[in-house]
């Protein structure tokens, strides 16, 4: 098997830099494609977070202009990853996060940012870069979205592209006096290439222009095809849908392993189901709450936001009050729904415990304690929280959507008869249908034998990256093949 060259173009890596999942994929695709005989490089911006990062750097490019001041591109090592970093200070290095300053708005040139991002992706797919030149440029996200239109219309010979969409609902909208200033044809301003609307459409010129297009789940796949979810780009979708597929994101199997995890305060695995209950009790005294291995402890890690479906646990918080369970809550997000839940714990002392921001530690403490995993979305592109639920054995309540539907059983009637369920699922998504996906899971905890084989078969399931980095090498090499043609 023949050793292909992959570019990955993306504005955030784990564990260099992340606001989400989209960095987690980022970060671990690199190595279990590395399995597939696929030889990966990420381009990552600069941030001061990557920059510190860096090991053995080598400056790899000169640019005497990039969007506004001179710049340089290093290949590098960090974490594991081989990266190309683009050294750019007059666009990178700067206080707050890779989107948002450090009063919440975003940067007022992100539109440049951002297209450095696509131009240098664009040279180093036209061999910019002489030891490494890729037979595929894969794109994550609207910040990658100007890759596959660079290397459109630069013309000749060119690598293959493939577009990933992460979440749909976040486009990179930019007003049309950007057009002029990103150094493509003015032809390219058109419905056919960059325009959306008037606007220039970071997200929408990769999905116009790259030669497939691929989202994080298969179902998330089918249902950006429809208005509900495409987010008015559900027309070129359909357009464009012989080259649309979903492969199914996976976790890091070392990084969320409960048998080796040294975040939590006890390992256990499937055969040592008795020893989970000490991060039980270590997770209800980190919020406070009554000290009970009896009581169905549900846990949330999450963004507070619309999306992610937090409004609703809200109203329905009198169901599983009701039903004498517990709640624990890490996220941020939505000022309204943090107000919401810090006024829910002071109202439930004992019983609901919040905690704002992220905590890694925390984080894998609440899959290593908590009974089930609450991921109530609207929608879900694929989603990582529940797959470390079921490594874990705490049961997902997942609304039936995009990725959730995908990754977890419902154990419902047959599924129940037949041995295989492995979460709770609800829909619609509505108060109502959470609130009976509540009650369901509660009556599935009154029963401790069908409750731990349940947990057993969670914890069975292959949440790996292996079955994903197979169809992924399998597109890549297809495509690769079809460019060499």
């Amino acid at each position: 098997m023949s050793e292909l060259k992959l570019l990955s173009v993306v504005s955030e890596v784990y564990p260099l830099v992340k606001t989400g999942g989209l960095a987690d994929v980022a970060g671990a695709l690199p190595a279990a494609l590395a399995g597939q005989g696929i030889q990966v490089r990420t381009l990552v911006p600069g941030y001061p977070a990557v920059m510190a990062a860096l090991g053995g750097v080598e400056e790899a490019f000169y640019f005497d202009h990039l969007f506004g001041a001179p710049a340089r591109l290093y290949a590098a090592t960090a974490a594991g990853l081989d990266l190309f970093v683009i050294d750019a200070p007059h666009l990178y290095d700067r206080p707050g996060g890779p989107y948002v300053g450090t009063d919440g708005r975003d940067y007022a040139d992100n539109a440049q940012r951002f297209a450095a991002l696509g131009a240098v992706a664009s040279g180093i797919g036209l061999g910019l870069v002489p030891g490494f030149v890729p037979d595929v440029v894969h794109a994550h996200d609207w910040q990658a979205g100007l890759a596959p239109a660079y290397l459109h219309y630069a013309g000749g010979r060119r690598p293959g592209t493939v577009m990933s969409i992460h979440n749909i609902a976040f486009q990179g909208q930019f007003p049309a006096q950007v057009a002029p200033l990103l150094g493509m044809p003015a032809h390219a301003f058109s419905i056919g290439g960059i325009e959306y609307y008037g606007t220039v459409g970071y997200l929408k010129a990769g999905l116009q222009l790259a030669d497939r297009i691929t989202t994080v789940s298969p179902g998330y796949a089918a249902e950006i095809l429809q208005p509900e979810a495409g987010m008015g780009l559900e027309g070129l979708l359909n357009q464009r849908r012989g080259v649309l597929s979903g492969i199914l994101n996976g976790l890091d199997a070392t990084a969320w392993n409960p048998a080796t995890d040294g975040l939590i305060a006890a390992p256990f695995d499937a055969k040592r189901l008795p020893a989970r209950a000490a991060n039980k009790a270590a997770l209800q005294a980190r919020f406070g709450l009554v000290e009970s291995p009896d009581t169905l402890l549900f846990g949330v890690v999450s963004r507070l936001s619309w999306q992610k479906g937090l409004d609703l646990l809200m109203d329905g918080l009198g169901t599983l009050i009701d039903l004498g369970a517990q709640l624990v809550v890490l996220g941020s997000g939505d000022p309204q729904l943090t107000e919401r839940y810090a006024g829910s714990a002071w109202a439930n002392p004992g019983r609901v415990g919040v905690q704002f921001g992220y905590d890694e530690t925390l984080a894998h403490l609440i899959q290593a304690g908590a009974d089930a995993l609450l991921v109530p979305s609207r929608f879900e592109p694929c989603g990582l929280t529940q797959l470390a639920a079921l490594r874990y054995g705490a049961l997902p309540v997942v609304a039936r959507v995009g990725g959730l539907a995908d990754t977890v059983i419902d154990v419902n009637e047959m599924a129940r008869a037949s041995g295989v369920g492995t979460g709770v699922q609800f829909s619609p998504v509505t108060v109502p249908a959470l609130q009976a996906a509540l009650g369901r899971t509660h009556a599935l905890w009154q029963d401790k034998t069908l409750w731990r084989k349940l947990q057993r078969n969670a914890m069975a399931t292959d949440v790996s990256w292996d079955r994903a980095a197979r169809a992924y090498a399998e597109l890549f090499r297809s495509l690769a093949r079809e460019r060499a043609a």
